[in-house]
């Protein structure tokens, strides 16, 4: 058995799916997703531009259109996940692995996700806070705040590696203060997502989740607010609408995943696959060609 784990929005570059489309029942599903959307995304993965492909209402649209066609590939090797979680938008593709959405409303909640926060406006950034441990980047955060000004941690990727989501004036007053970081990269994304300054865009996606059917999961899974595994579908719904201002806490996640099964992160990146082994766990990535060919002997083992 395996850990299915689906990477989220900062996984985007030009080019991407391009190993899937050569995959008939890949390129059929993303064909498919395209057919659901309101616009194809294809087009966009394929060729770009970037600063289209980046933009918030399409890179969310962009890694789950990748993140669905790669889970076919599993799929047709007749492999079955035992756990699953999902990073950031990815949830919605571990909700739909589970068995808890439709193909149809995966698509659409995606599509409704990307609009409800590009429409919030530029209210701030995240950057990657390098060689602290999160409790320190929360100290960090909270004396770097002031009225209307927020910075929070948002992503608890791995030990050492944390996101913190804010104001802009914020992230300057945290990068002054956090001097025994090894290092503070700003991150190429739209807005201070999984921040309080997300919260104009709530209402609308808590009708939208409120609203789609969802049916008990076949496998547990770990949702990013608790990185706790459960099969409530009460509890996995208010957790994908807390998800949206809250943490994403990947470090507990990829442990509790471990726990359970070695890792395959599904689509196309390798980005959760670093985070995974810098956090000591085992996990191989769809992008790596040589990975279908090893996932044989690591469920054996």
């Amino acid at each position: 058995m395996l850990g299915y784990l689906f990477p989220g929005q900062g996984t985007v570059r030009v080019g991407m799916g391009g190993w899937l489309r050569r995959r008939p029942a890949a390129h059929d599903r993303l064909r498919e997703v395209d057919a659901l959307l309101s616009r194809p995304i294809s087009p966009v993965c394929a060729r770009g531009p970037l600063a289209r492909l980046v933009a918030t209402e399409h890179a969310q649209i962009a890694v789950t259109a990748c993140n669905l066609a790669a889970l076919t590939v599993l799929d047709e090797e007749g492999y079955a996940p035992a756990v699953v979680a999902g990073h950031s938008v990815g949830e919605l593709t571990a909700l739909h692995a589970a068995g808890v959405l439709g193909l149809a409303d995966t698509v659409r909640l995606v599509e409704t996700r990307s609009r409800l926060m590009a429409g919030v406006g530029e209210t701030g950034g995240m950057r990657a806070v390098m060689g602290l441990p999160v409790g320190r980047v929360e100290e960090l955060a909270e004396a770097a705040s002031a009225p209307g000004e927020p910075v929070v941690v948002a992503l608890e990727n791995a030990p050492g590696h944390v996101v913190v989501s804010g104001a802009v004036p914020a992230l300057d007053r945290l990068a002054e203060l956090a001097t025994a970081a090894s290092k503070i990269v700003t991150l190429a994304v739209g807005n201070a997502f999984h921040s309080p300054l997300m919260a104009a865009a709530v209402d609308g996606w808590a009708e939208a989740v409120r609203a789609s059917p969802m049916r008990p999961p076949v496998v547990p899974v770990v949702p990013n607010v608790t990185g706790e595994p459960t099969t409530d579908v009460a509890v996995l719904r208010e957790a994908l609408i807390a998800q949206l201002t809250g943490r994403v806490r990947w470090t507990r996640t990829v442990a509790v995943v471990d726990e359970t099964a070695p890792g395959v992160e599904v689509g196309d990146s390798k980005v959760l696959t670093g985070l995974s082994r810098r956090a000591g766990a085992r996990c191989l990535s769809l992008a790596d060609p040589g990975t279908l060919r090893r996932l044989p002997r690591t469920v054996a083992a």
